[in-house]
């Protein structure tokens, strides 16, 4: 498979090395300094760009992706407002993009662990308030982080409740508080609390670095290797 790395911070070059070892090809790398050699005549024989970048930056470098028919997985978050112009773009043109807000494997396990718990949450109705912290590192752009968003999104999408994103928790009924911390070099900790006036349950997922991200992404574009349309773990597993 050969491949072009858009994005080559500490997850790019993490990418890097997994690609390598499973037997694959990095043919462009592209990074701050040589964004224009992101164009059509450097991808035309890329079979899957991986994009970790920005959110100012990742839907362009989607875009050209898919106007150039390479196929893309992003793990960039903080755009997702434009997405439905790149499902549009996507279908136009026959693309395939594979999009995650999280690639490791076990914190879209979590996602399941959630999503299943909120269900069964909501048809007890015992009286639970829920709250969300996540804590990454200080180099992290966008606040509260996707894969915070996204714990948020499916516990709505089951207790038909609305989201409040705040700095500080609080503990209105039927509000999902999210706590973003920024500390230090912290690969990524998402936790999930629902507590009554009688316990506390919880469930917490925490990276230890960022070899779980890098490899979840590489096995994503394995996958989405001569595929067409949207894909997304859910797809994967």
């Amino acid at each position: 498979m050969k491949t072009a790395i858009i994005g080559y911070g500490k997850m790019g070059k993490e990418i890097e090395k997994i690609l390598l070892q499973r037997g694959h090809e990095v043919s462009l790398i592209i990074d701050v300094d040589n964004a224009a050699e992101l164009n059509a005549d450097n991808l035309k024989n890329i079979d899957v760009a991986i994009e970790f970048t920005t959110p100012a930056t990742a839907y362009d470098n989607i875009r050209k992706c898919l106007e150039s028919g390479t196929a893309v997985v992003s793990g960039t978050t903080g755009w997702l407002e434009k997405m439905p112009q790149i499902k549009q773009l996507c279908t136009e043109r026959g693309g395939a993009m594979f999009y995650a807000s999280n690639y490791s494997l076990g914190v879209n396990l979590m996602f399941r662990l959630n999503r299943e718990l909120a269900r069964l949450m909501n048809s007890v109705k015992a009286g639970y308030n829920v709250a969300i912290e996540e804590i990454h590192h200080t180099e992290k752009k966008d606040s509260p982080s996707g894969t915070a968003v996204t714990l948020a999104e499916d516990i709505i999408a089951r207790l038909e409740s609305k989201t409040q994103w705040v700095n500080e928790p609080t503990n209105e009924l039927e509000t999902i508080a999210i706590t973003s911390k920024r500390i230090g070099m912290t690969p990524g900790d998402h936790t999930v609390t629902y507590t009554s006036e009688d316990d506390t349950l919880e469930i917490r997922h925490s990276i230890k670095n960022r070899r779980t991200l890098a490899q979840g992404a590489v096995i994503a574009a394995e996958f989405l290797c001569g595929k067409q349309g949207i894909y997304t773990m859910d797809d994967l597993f």
